[in-house]
C-alpha cells in the first residue's frame, strides 16, 4: 500500500473511532438512561439538545415526565416521523355492544355500571409553556463580580460566562421563570439550577455552594436562588458559570444582559 493510501486508511479509522467515542459520550449507542433526580431539561442541557426535540424523539408529551431507568434516544428515529417515536402502542378497542331497543343498557353493562362508581375524568395537563405567565423578558445580571471568562460557542464548559465572586455571595435569577432543574447530576456544572423563562429561553447557574430553590418554583427576576461556590469539576475557583440557551442552542449572555451591572 502506498504512503498516501495508508494515510487515508488511518484517517478513516480515526474518524470511525471518533464517531464511536461520540456515541459513547451520548450514552450507549445514542441512548441515555435516566438517573435519579434527572429531568428532561437537565438531560437535554447535558447533550446540547432542545428539550422539545428530545421529547418528540421519545414520544414524551407535556408536562414531560420521565422516570429513573427510562432509556431516551438522543437522535431522531429513522424510518418514521419524530412525533411517532416512542409512543405507546394503542390498544384496540373492544367492539361496543349493540344497543338494546328503547336505548336500554345491556344487562351486563347495567350490572357493571351499578357495581362500580363513575370515575371523574382527569383535567388535561397544561403545557409547560402555559404554566409560565406570558411576560416580556427582561434580563438582569445574575451575580456581582468580574467576568473572568467570556462566551465560546464551540467549547464545552465555556458556552456561557464566568463571574468571579466570594463563597456565599448571592446568585440571582436573571429573569422571571420556573425552575425546571435543581440538583448536582451534571458533574461538570456542580450544584446547578436551570430556569425556563418561556418556550424558547432557558438559563443555567452552575458551581453553586448551596441551592435555595426547588424544581417547580416560580422565581422573579433578581430573586436569590443560590449561593456562589466552586462545586463541580469545571470550577477552579469560586465563581458563577452562567448560560442562556435559545431553542436548545447556547447564545452569548453578554448580548442579553444590561451594559451596567445592577
Amino acid at each position: 500500500m502506498s504512503g498516501s493510501g495508508w494515510a487515508r486508511s488511518l484517517n478513516r479509522a480515526l474518524g470511525a473511532a471518533a464517531g464511536a467515542l461520540f456515541l459513547a459520550a451520548c450514552g450507549t449507542l445514542g441512548y441515555h438512561e435516566v438517573k435519579k433526580g434527572e429531568t428532561l431539561y437537565s438531560i437535554s442541557w447535558r447533550y446540547g439538545a432542545d428539550y422539545r426535540e428530545l421529547a418528540r424523539w421519545n414520544g414524551i408529551q407535556p408536562p414531560y415526565i420521565i422516570h429513573e431507568g427510562q432509556r431516551l434516544r438522543l437522535t431522531p428515529p429513522g424510518g418514521r416521523s419524530s412525533g411517532e417515536a416512542g409512543k405507546p402502542v394503542a390498544r384496540q378497542a373492544a367492539p361496543r355492544p349493540r344497543q338494546q331497543p328503547g336505548n336500554a343498557q345491556p344487562p351486563a353493562a347495567a350490572a357493571s355500571a351499578a357495581a362500580s362508581p363513575r370515575t371523574a375524568s382527569r383535567p388535561p395537563q397544561p403545557r409547560p409553556e402555559e404554566e409560565i405567565p406570558n411576560r416580556k423578558l427582561s434580563w438582569a445580571w445574575p451575580a456581582r463580580g468580574k467576568v473572568i471568562r467570556t462566551f465560546s460557542a464551540g467549547e464545552t464548559g465555556k458556552q456561557g460566562i464566568d463571574i468571579e465572586g466570594r463563597a456565599g455571595s448571592p446568585v440571582r435569577a436573571a429573569a422571571f421563570g420556573r425552575v425546571v432543574y435543581s440538583g448536582s447530576g451534571l458533574r461538570h456544572y456542580g450544584n446547578l439550577i436551570i430556569i425556563k423563562h418561556n418556550a424558547r429561553y432557558l438559563s443555567a447557574y452552575a458551581h453553586n455552594r448551596k441551592l435555595l430553590v426547588a424544581e417547580g418554583a416560580v422565581v422573579e427576576k433578581g430573586q436569590k436562588i443560590a449561593e456562589m461556590g466552586r462545586s463541580g469539576t469545571g470550577a477552579d475557583r469560586v465563581m458563577l458559570h452562567f448560560e442562556i440557551r435559545a431553542d436548545g442552542k447556547p447564545v452569548d449572555p453578554l448580548s442579553f444582559l444590561p451594559a451596567g451591572k445592577s
